[in-house]
């Protein structure tokens, strides 16, 4: 009886372990299959579509291809950096310059999927930013900081080219959310 018992509670936790791994791997595999229904997307609005939804239900579209050079990431950016559009891929800040226009533009990510890459990036790297005309925008990194979420001074418009990246910070932590976020400041070329 106490074996059969055993045998039972073993076997449940590993269902349980299962379950709470698929879970996990869910946000990975949700945000690599995105980028490739987004980069379909990307395709059609280089052909001269506008606002081009990935998939049927959503409501954002491309606005940009983001190349993180020697890092081997290349990422759809869409429109709107809200909670629902940054489950898929970077999102564009509402409200600031649109990538390839002077004045700064701010790109948001997830630390854990689409923007893990930032940790990496270092000054003198270089960034590159395909608006929907096509035409490429090149940047190099100038600085990286850990900041607070309230440091609005971070993505302060200028008067150059400048690209912003902003994830959540650490990076490793098993924690979603907190109030330090890891910001990338790139200045165009």
């Amino acid at each position: 009886m106490v074996r059969r018992a055993l045998s039972a509670i073993s076997a449940l936790f590993l269902v349980a372990g299962f379950v709470q791994g698929a879970r996990g791997g869910w946000i990975y595999a949700k945000a690599g299959l995105a980028q490739i229904l987004l980069h379909r997307a990307w395709d059609q609005t280089l052909d001269g579509a506008s606002q081009v939804r990935a998939w049927p239900w959503a409501d954002t579209w491309p606005i940009a291809r983001l190349v993180l050079e020697g890092h081997g990431r290349e990422l759809i950016v869409l429109a709107g950096a809200n909670g629902r559009n940054l489950a898929f891929a970077p999102g564009h800040l509402d409200g600031s310059t649109l990538p390839g226009s002077t004045g700064t533009c701010v790109v948001a990510g997830h630390r854990d999927t689409h923007f893990a890459a930032l940790e990496e990036l270092k000054p003198g790297d270089r960034v590159r930013l395909e608006s929907t005309n096509g035409i490429t925008h090149s940047y190099r990194v100038a600085e990286t900081a850990v900041v607070h979420e309230t440091d609005t001074w971070a993505i302060v418009d200028s008067v150059n080219p400048t690209l912003v990246l902003i994830t959540c910070w650490p990076f490793n932590s098993p924690m979603a959310g907190g109030p330090l976020r890891y910001v990338v400041w790139a200045e165009g070329e």
